[in-house]
């Protein structure tokens, strides 16, 4: 049994030294690939590309088209919204204040809206409307323009 103890610690310091030597050339390695050409250190990887995000300017997003294009609504939402025309973000925005304002979300399923009479002008009638429905519910409001 002493043999094998010492066969085992043996073979550990060896083991032991190979991984010392295998360190320090791995550590010369990536020191040498870290300088550039010209002396310089190289940022990694991660920090390369977090510095061309810095330095290239932020795009601007095009906020005339899509949702947030202003188009002709139906009466029954102009009614409700106070304008004839909206974007649909405005329109969903403001449908949502009103909600929040006088508490129709449904208490116990948070997404269930109960609808009082203005809500239900706008959603066909309908007692309760998901919130996934709004969309949806929202969309033959919106006029379609002939271009």
């Amino acid at each position: 049994m002493a043999s094998g103890l010492n066969n085992g610690t043996r073979l550990f310091r060896g083991c032991r030294t190979l991984l010392d030597s295998l360190k320090s050339t791995t550590q010369a390695y990536s020191s040498a690939a870290a300088v550039s050409p010209k002396g310089e250190l190289k940022a990694s990887g991660a920090a390369a590309s977090r510095k061309k995000s810095e330095a290239g300017e932020k795009k601007e997003g095009n906020r005339s088209g899509g949702i947030f294009k202003s188009v002709q609504v139906s009466p029954a939402l102009a009614g409700f919204l106070g304008m004839s025309e909206s974007s649909r973000s405005e329109a969903v925005k403001q449908i949502w204040s009103y909600i929040k304002l006088n508490d129709l979300q449904n208490p116990a399923n948070k997404r269930q809206i109960n609808c009082d009479e203005k809500l239900k002008a706008i959603f066909d009638g309908r007692e309760n409307v998901g919130i996934l429905e709004i969309g949806k519910l929202l969309s033959p409001h919106f006029v379609k323009s002939s271009s």
